[in-house]
């Protein structure tokens, strides 16, 4: 998919990378060669066998570094799994698996028809989670998404009993979410964030893990309530679902025309992905590589494009998808390429720009894409002349 015609796409290539590396050296020696840090694709992409290699010093835990050492082979049936239902979107699903390794939410936005409710479903599946779904609607009231005690007669006595609402599961999808109105969308916070749900004076733990994956719809404004910055911050990351090429639309023709449709199994269990969320934050990353991640961040409170900066849960977050990208694609460390494709999902819902930059035409990804390279983490573009290109168009950084 052409990268400069879709904002999912990571936008970067071998060629703007910035190639003095900040790893390490013990990191960058530990690394199996056949683990490349250019590689663009996920672990489905990749046929050949693999090595089992080495967990950090820190697992040590026997089961735990099995599980490590078979990393490849689970990524590979989990995503060879998915990809018998859905065709291509390679990084919206890789970015799905790193926010559900991070134990943390994702919010898909698209226009519609573009498989985000596919997806969710049958990334549950594999995973062999609970899933519930939740279609949000203006009417939706608070109890219909964390449930309602109810009063029950038996033998003559009346009794109390809480009936659980869909929040109650594994995984719950909250389709097109900005219809809710703001009162029922609050209802999620506390589930989100504290991971229980409090009814009439009684709090109730909700099963783990638990995530919620959040579906909206750009277009449509009418009869639609935005997000309110407090939730946003709590989705880990807010991923773009971009329209298929010709080849991809063509094999979903063919694909969901024929007689039979496409079903998936279960590729992994519950037990493997907690231990796998173990391990993402057993995932080193220098010290250097950190700091330079916590001072690209920092930059986005400077002011000039983005008037709101990110709070510091973004530093979290991007260090701890870039942790469980760098698991994803068989490497032992954390890589500048991970910090680089992580900071567009964790960013663009975290920042807000300012009305000149808006008026300019300016996304989020533009800013964190001109941010990058002010951070030394890209390479800038050339301009085709003075007047072209997103820095004639206004400034960024910090105010001068």
């Amino acid at each position: 998919m052409d990268s400069e015609n879709t904002e999912t796409s990571y936008r970067y290539s071998k060629d703007n990378l910035n190639n003095e590396e900040a790893q390490d050296s013990e990191f960058l020696e530990s690394a199996e060669p056949e683990f490349t840090p250019e590689s663009e694709s996920y672990a489905a992409d990749v046929s050949s066998p693999k090595e089992s290699y080495s967990a950090p010093e820190s697992v040590a835990d026997p089961a735990l570094v099995k599980t490590y050492e078979n990393a490849h082979k689970i990524f590979t049936t989990l995503f060879d799994e998915i990809g018998q239902v859905i065709v291509g979107q390679k990084e919206v699903v890789e970015e799905v698996m790193i926010a559900l390794l991070c134990n943390g939410h994702a919010l898909l936005e698209s226009n519609p028809g573009l498989g985000k409710t596919l997806t969710i479903s049958t990334i549950s599946k594999v995973v062999d989670l609970s899933f519930n779904r939740i279609q949000c609607t203006p009417d939706l009231m608070p109890a219909d998404i964390t449930g309602t005690t109810i009063v029950e007669e038996h033998d003559g006595n009346k009794a109390f009993r809480f009936e659980q609402g869909p929040v109650f599961a594994n995984i719950v999808l909250a389709d097109e979410i900005n219809r809710a109105s703001p009162k029922t969308q609050s209802a999620l916070l506390e589930a989100m964030q504290e991971k229980q749900v409090t009814v009439a004076g009684h709090t109730y733990p909700l099963d783990k893990p638990f995530f919620v994956l959040a579906t909206q719809n750009p277009i449509e404004q009418e009869g639609t309530y935005p997000l309110p910055e407090a939730q946003l911050d709590r989705f880990l990351l807010k991923i773009l679902v971009p329209y298929p090429d010709y080849d991809e639309e063509l094999e979903i023709v063919n694909r969901y025309t024929a007689q039979s449709t496409p079903v998936t199994s279960r590729g992994i269990s519950k037990e493997t992905l907690m231990s796998l969320q173990k391990l993402t934050r057993d995932v080193p990353i220098s010290e250097d590589l950190k700091q330079r991640t916590i001072h690209f961040v920092m930059r986005t409170r400077d002011g000039g494009a983005i008037e709101y900066g990110a709070s510091p849960r973004a530093s979290i977050a991007i260090i701890l998808a870039a942790k469980a990208r760098a698991l994803i694609h068989g490497r032992n460390y954390v890589s500048e390429e991970d910090v680089i494709a992580m900071s567009y999902p964790v960013l663009r819902h975290r920042i807000i720009l300012s009305f000149e930059a808006e008026r300019s035409g300016v996304t989020p990804d533009d800013a964190i894409e001109d941010l990058l390279i002010e951070a030394g983490f890209l390479k800038a573009k050339p301009q085709e002349n003075e007047s072209s290109g997103l820095r004639a168009k206004l400034p960024f950084g910090s105010k001068k």
